[in-house]
């Protein structure tokens, strides 16, 4: 029987020193000049893919913007779900408060990805105050004391930049994001 546990162990050693010897050498910490090297050098993108994934991204940003906006405030807001003992109000207020703040921060990164397009930059540069008016409206929301006028500033907002990114060609559509995109 002692003979029993020393097998044991180097039933146990012997796959956790191979399991260390292989990804050791997978690593390939070492500096020794020989084999490839491990960075990448960037390859160049034309002009004409920088302003398409300008585009694009923007497309992508303005829609979930419009989606969150429509889907969690004006849509709740319109049903009567912010209205003092309304049922799921408080639930409603939080969404929407979370909503408002991912609307302000994917129309944000929406601005930025339209600085790429030379002519959606032009379309969407005077929108940068309206879309700065959106930065306090989902805490006033998550509180509960947003009114027709604030509802009303996102609506506007959002068909602002729909109507900016049409004229640029970027058509913007609505994209409900997810309740876990919304919250992080």
């Amino acid at each position: 029987m002692p003979r029993s546990v020393p097998l044991r162990r180097t039933l146990v050693a012997l796959p956790l020193a191979c399991a260390l010897f292989v990804g050791a050498t997978g690593c390939g910490g070492g500096n020794d000049g020989g084999g490839a090297s491990a960075t990448a050098s960037p390859s160049g993108t034309s002009s004409v893919q920088a302003q398409k994934f300008a585009k694009t991204r923007f497309v992508s940003n303005a829609g979930l913007a419009a989606g969150a906006t429509y889907q969690w405030i004006v849509k709740p807001y319109r049903a009567g779900k912010f209205k003092k003992g309304a049922d799921g109000r408080t639930f409603a207020l939080v969404k929407a408060g979370l909503a408002g703040a991912f609307t302000y921060n994917r129309l944000k990164a929406a601005a930025v990805n339209a600085k790429g397009d030379p002519l959606l930059s032009k379309a969407v540069a005077p929108l940068t105050a309206g879309i700065e008016s959106l930065k306090d409206l989902g805490a006033k929301l998550r509180r509960g004391e947003a009114g027709e006028g604030d509802i009303g500033v996102f609506e506007s907002v959002i068909n602002s930049v729909k109507d900016a990114g049409a004229s640029a060609g970027a058509e913007v559509k609505d994209k409900v994001p997810s309740t876990a995109q919304l919250g992080g």
